[in-house]
Parts: structure tokens; C-alpha cells; sequence
């Protein structure tokens, strides 16, 4: 993971290079998924997410690594600690609210699931556009959100824009 952050800064600082119009691409219904990168053996991926003012993900985590680089705007991720024991189980969840981290233009974060990497990531209404890049150890095609209200998680599927 520390080998990965570096590189990262490099790749972001070059975004403008490799990046297509089709990766820049919003969508006013949610948080845009484009995809720029996927290894043959689905091991790696790499995203462009495009984020509108007032876009947040749901609450949730991976179940991978990841490094994000922002290459526009300013994001936010706001983390959460599992209080409860039980990580296996999808029910009984106690959620307590973290730090929140304001990532800014070139910026550079990593996690690793140690056991969980649990947050929610987003733009303010109040901000601009923010465009980071998003690199994990798989196909992000799915992911575990979760629910304060009935303290419970279930795994979602999640579409991207293909490149």
C-alpha cells in the first residue's frame, strides 16, 4: 500500500493525459462510476468518479484495498468505527461516526479492510464538481452498504459507465 500512494500522485498529476471525456462524465441521478481500467484477471480496477455537489455514496466499505487520488474539486469521507464484535454478522451493527478527511486537487489516501474501511465519501451541495481516481485490489462491482436505522448491512451490486 505505502508503494501504491506515490504512484498515485504521479498518475493523478498526469489525469489530464490519459483521461477521456467519457471518464468526466456526471450524472445528476447519483455519483458517476466510469470505468478506466480493469485487468484481465478482474485483480485491479481503476475508476473515475465524477462527483456532482450534494453526491455522497451510501455508508459502506469494500472488502479490498484501495488508493484514491483527487484530481478535481474537493472531496470528503467521513469514517466510521464498528462497535460491535460480531464482523461477520450482517445484523446488530453499531456504527459510531469517525473523523472526516476534506481530500483536496491532489490529494492521496489509501485503506486496507483492517477489518473494515466503513465510510461515506461525497461533495457538499454547497461545493463544486470533484473528480478523483480510485484504484482497488478487484473488480468494485459490489460492496457492503449500511443502515444506522435498522443497524444492519447487505452487499449491493454496483454498475459503472464502461470505458
Amino acid at each position: 500500500m505505502l508503494a501504491l500512494a506515490p504512484l498515485m500522485l504521479d498518475l493523478i498529476s498526469r489525469a489530464t493525459a490519459f483521461l477521456e471525456p467519457r471518464h468526466y462524465f456526471g450524472d445528476p441521478r447519483g455519483y458517476a462510476r466510469n470505468l478506466v481500467y480493469q485487468a484481465p484477471d478482474a485483480s485491479l480496477s481503476l475508476y473515475s468518479l465524477v462527483w456532482l455537489p450534494g453526491q455522497w455514496t451510501p455508508i459502506h466499505d469494500h472488502g479490498s484495498w484501495g488508493v484514491v487520488g483527487v484530481v478535481e474539486g474537493v472531496l470528503e469521507e467521513r469514517s466510521y468505527v464498528r462497535l460491535s464484535p460480531d464482523r461477520h454478522s450482517d445484523h446488530d451493527i453499531e456504527l459510531a461516526r469517525g473523523g472526516t478527511v476534506l481530500l483536496t486537487q491532489g490529494a492521496v489516501t489509501s485503506f486496507v479492510p483492517n477489518p473494515d474501511h466503513i465510510h461515506v465519501t461525497g461533495v457538499p451541495a454547497e461545493r463544486r464538481r470533484a473528480v478523483s481516481l480510485h484504484l482497488y485490489g478487484r473488480m468494485m462491482s459490489s460492496f457492503n452498504v449500511y443502515d444506522l436505522e435498522t443497524r444492519s448491512r447487505r452487499r449491493i451490486e454496483v454498475a459503472h459507465n464502461e470505458s
